[in-house]
């Protein structure tokens, strides 16, 4: 294997006192830095799950909401994720924005959003990304990439004027239990802070949350 570079983070801390209140305010502003620094879809973020053998499984998808409730993302109700998450709505999220040496986990549980939002949030997609939805069986077997074609071909001819949203296409939100936020340091010494929900708390409630600095 080729040599490679280790980075010695030289950036300053993250002390408890520059912590903002709240995990909401906190993962905003430093989703907003990474977004200013131009870090490419800042939003993206590796989803696990874990299937009905324990077997865990990561993939990056786009994050397309963070409010109170939680962290929003919208996906095919019959995909591999979605399976899993019915079967444990435990699931872990990950946000990495290495220009600024900087990392967001999260723990938490999933739940699907209620059908009238998800339909809001299909209403705005572009339609290519609304007759895709309609094409792809997410997860599925397919035998080649025509197979796609034609389902799109299908899709546009079914569907003239305004797409629909697909019974087996909507959001979830995850309801969060844990959040560090982790900020790189010269030696190793990273900075790890923690915050974890006192019971059922919202993400923008500053009394609602227990602060654990986590060695490195």
């Amino acid at each position: 294997m080729n040599e490679i570079r280790r980075v010695d983070y030289q950036v300053g801390p993250l002390l408890e006192q520059d912590l903002l209140l709240t995990p909401l305010g906190q993962f905003q502003c430093w989703l907003q830095e990474a977004a200013t620094a131009g870090i490419e879809e800042p939003n993206a973020m590796a989803v696990a799950t874990v299937d009905a053998a324990g077997q865990p499984h990561v993939r990056t998808i786009l994050c397309k909401e963070v409010t109170a409730q939680g962290f929003v993302f919208f996906t095919n109700y019959t995909s591999d994720k979605a399976k899993q998450i019915a079967q444990n709505p435990q699931v872990g999220l990950c946000f990495h924005w290495q220009p600024q040496h900087r990392q967001v986990r999260v723990t938490g549980i999933a739940a699907r959003l209620p059908q009238e939002e998800s339909d809001a949030y299909f209403a705005s997609r572009p339609r290519d990304a609304q007759l895709g939805a309609w094409s792809s069986p997410q997860s599925s077997v397919i035998p080649d990439r025509e197979y796609l074609r034609a389902h799109l071909a299908d899709a546009t001819a079914r569907f003239a004027h305004d797409v629909p949203r697909p019974d087996s296409w909507g959001g979830y939100v995850i309801r969060v239990r844990t959040i560090e936020f982790w900020q790189g340091q010269p030696s190793r010494l990273h900075d790890r802070l923690r915050m974890t929900a006192r019971g059922e708390v919202s993400l923008d409630d500053p009394d609602g949350w227990r602060r654990e600095r986590l060695a490195p």
